[in-house]
């Protein structure tokens, strides 16, 4: 099953800095990413049907910061679809800062879960994407972090759990999944995953490009 976009819809995309990408700096201000791609492509393929495309990712928020702005970013703004992706800055990190507070799956869950009820009740399409990890090697600047294979290997035992919950949400509330650590990995074991992302986290302008063409099959 698919999601019918009907002539005039509104998509919204949220997240952090993966949806993101200078979006408020941007002139249609939907950033340089995978947003801007998948309303270019849509525009190509489908002129008859336009849509108003949104973006209100946030680099470095967490589920935590989506909830804080969810009622004026999101459910104010009452989008026919909206797209999630967040969840990479839940993932280890305390391993960064090692007072910082650990965000377990269950507190990731129950927050996730307080993001999705509202729009669930209103009958919105949902579009959930797993957070991801690349196996790139070395030690890579991550933001304002440098993160090695010891960093890395933490970072994939608290994201796996993570991912789990985003997969079961999406069954809870029939939520298109959109599989992306799944994905990347298929994609990193045939190509060198620094192909998809330099640092692991985000996305390269293939990467960007491999999130619109998984992102485009779950709608018609």
């Amino acid at each position: 099953m698919t999601i019918t976009l009907r002539p005039g819809s509104t998509v919204m995309f949220t997240g952090d800095s993966i949806t993101d990408c200078q979006r408020r700096e941007s002139e249609d201000g939907l950033g340089f990413g995978y947003p801007m791609h998948i309303a270019g492509q849509w525009g190509l393929r489908h002129p008859e049907r336009p849509m108003t495309w949104l973006n209100t990712g946030i680099g470095g928020h967490k589920v935590s910061d989506l909830e804080a702005r969810w009622k004026t970013d999101v459910l104010d703004v009452r989008p026919d679809v909206v797209s999630i992706l967040v969840g990479v800055n839940d993932m280890g990190w305390h391993t960064l800062d090692p007072k910082g507070h650990v965000i377990t799956a269950e507190e990731f869950a129950a927050g996730y879960d307080r993001l999705l009820a509202p729009l669930a009740e209103e009958g919105t399409q949902l579009i959930l994407i797993e957070p991801f990890l690349l196996p790139v090697d070395g030690v890579i600047q991550a933001g304002a972090a440098l993160v090695g294979d010891k960093e890395r290997k933490e970072w994939r035992t608290d994201l796996d759990p993570k991912i789990r919950v985003v997969r079961e949400l999406a069954r809870t509330y029939g939520a298109h999944l959109l599989a992306a650590d799944g994905m990347f990995a298929e994609l990193a074991a045939t190509t060198e995953p620094g192909h998809w992302s330099t640092d692991g986290v985000h996305p390269s302008p293939a990467g960007h490009a491999a999130l619109t063409a998984a992102w485009l099959r779950l709608v018609a």
